[in-house]
């Protein structure tokens, strides 16, 4: 008989499926109210449900992206609390993103993210992927300083 899988591997799947259908109260449903959301690329980081939310906008906004698994990545389950997982993000830019217009490019963006869980949600996810490589496939070449800088501030709450 085969076990049944742990209740944090069906949160996982049921948070990336709100979160590619862009079901912000789906999503946020498997979201710990103390989540921290840190972004090592841009810096950003987005705390609780409301920082969640940003984060998610942020992204769906500005890409309308989906994750999905890369073809030359990996997914490991650490320990019952802990997934790594080396998918990919796939979108258009259609939304403005640190300061740059929406551009309508196609982009395929290769990342690293680490999960934890806490009574059974999402309590912290830190994602690794090359800034440089999003933008060069958006058209820029170099990132504008102050629009990372208000990214940053917006990511934390400090400004609307």
């Amino acid at each position: 008989m085969t076990p049944a899988p742990h209740p944090n591997r069906l949160m996982l799947q049921r948070h990336l499926a709100a979160e590619n259908a862009h079901d912000m109260t789906a999503t946020l449903a498997t979201v710990h109210p103390d989540c921290v959301f840190r972004d090592l690329a841009t810096g950003q980081v987005f705390s609780g449900r409301a920082g969640a939310e940003r984060h998610y906008r942020q992204w769906w906004e500005a890409f309308g992206n989906v994750v999905e698994r890369s073809p030359i990545g990996s997914a490991q389950w650490i320990d019952d609390d802990t997934y790594v997982a080396e998918p990919q993000y796939v979108g258009r830019h259609v939304g403005d993103f640190l300061g740059l217009a929406p551009t309508g490019r196609a982009f395929v963006l290769p990342f690293v993210v680490f999960v934890r869980f806490r009574d059974g949600l999402f309590v912290e996810e830190r994602f690794y992927y090359d800034l440089a490589t999003l933008m060069r496939q958006l058209g820029e070449t170099r990132i504008d300083p102050q629009a990372l800088q208000t990214a940053q501030d917006w990511a934390a709450g400090k400004q609307s």
